[in-house]
């Protein structure tokens, strides 16, 4: 077989672990041909493509981002998008399609199971937000990062005795927020699954205050004041109608100053969450990942997103994957209220 490999949406620590799996156990097991199609969706809609060989993922395990580069390009946004993919896949002989990305890079392999492409996928998203699946691959390290964030975040907020407000990845789900704040000891971690009270976060302020220590909030970029909206960073949207969110997290440290006349700062995180290399655990479910993806493409099991559960690797119907997002549930998020203020 000769079969085809992507990476779309958002770059994430763990992509390159995939590839080197699917290509060296297509490659050395099953004998097939892997051909890379470069900058997502676009590869196979514009006929960019390259050749992954053995050589070429030798070194790219601990690599963050992605080889192949990657792009938010929704073929079926394109004029005559879903024929010119077919036309690729046609002249250059590729039989399936491996698509690894979040929620609407694997949406579009959906559609294409019904348009007769077979596609098996990968989940990747540092959100954590894919559903049938325990955990995405990257968002370990994305929470990681945050993590060692507020931990040096900590020691300047102590020194002046200011309040620091860290913004995280989080668009409708609070994964990042939620993890790294707990393992952060933040003092107040606001999801978008829960619209927040600001006197109730001025008052939280206060009591670390009143303790002589110096509060850190941890806020998802999605999240909203009670009564209020998100904020954007500009009102464009891209191929698959998101807009840029950003900004909640000056305004909660302006509107903390304001009331309650402490000294306050807000820290973006912002795509460093996304960059760099790869912690241990999800260059292992990468790894998994791509083993198992290459196995379904060889028996056929089209239509399919290799998930984990437990501790095992599992295939479930793209649908099932793709028809809602994973939000954190509300008793999860009251666990971690006990610990504020």
């Amino acid at each position: 077989m000769r079969v085809g490999v992507l990476t779309g949406g958002g770059d994430c620590p763990g992509l390159n672990a995939v590839l080197r799996a699917v290509t060296r156990k297509g490659i050395s097991v099953h004998q097939h041909e892997i051909l890379g199609f470069r900058s997502g969706w676009l590869g196979p809609v514009e006929g960019l493509t390259t050749p992954l060989t053995l050589d070429r993922v030798e070194d790219i395990l601990s690599r963050g981002g992605t080889i192949l580069g990657s792009s938010r390009t929704n073929p079926y946004k394109v004029d005559d998008g879903i024929a010119r993919l077919k036309a690729t896949l046609a002249e250059n002989r590729v039989d399936a399609l491996i698509a690894i990305g979040g929620e609407d890079t694997l949406g579009v392999a959906e559609q294409l199971t019904h348009d007769g492409v077979p596609v098996v996928g990968v989940p990747k998203t540092i959100d954590n937000d894919l559903d049938a699946t325990d955990y995405t691959f990257g968002f370990d390290t994305a929470v990681h990062i945050a993590t060692e964030a507020i931990d040096r975040l900590r020691t300047t907020a102590e020194s002046h005795h200011r309040a620091l407000v860290v913004e995280v990845m989080g668009r409708h789900a609070g994964w990042i927020a939620l993890h790294s704040g707990l393992a952060g000891g933040a003092n107040v971690i606001l999801v978008p699954e829960k619209p927040f009270s600001v006197d109730q976060v001025c008052e939280w302020v206060e009591q670390r205050f009143e303790r002589q220590y110096a509060p850190i909030i941890v806020v998802a970029e999605g999240a909203v004041p009670e009564g209020g909206k998100e904020l954007l960073v500009t009102g464009d949207r891209d191929a698959f109608g998101h807009v840029r969110l950003g900004g909640v997290g000056t305004w909660l440290a302006d509107e903390i100053a304001k009331r309650t006349g402490k000294e306050s700062r807000a820290v973006v995180l912002g795509h460093v969450q996304r960059g760099g290399t790869p912690t241990a655990y999800d260059r292992v479910l990468a790894t998994r990942f791509g083993l198992h993806a290459i196995d379904a493409i060889t028996e056929g099991d089209y239509g399919k997103m290799v998930a984990l559960r437990g501790t095992d690797i599992v295939r479930v119907p793209l649908r099932e994957a793709t028809a809602q997002l994973k939000t954190v549930p509300l008793e999860r998020y009251a666990e971690a209220e006990v610990l504020f203020g």
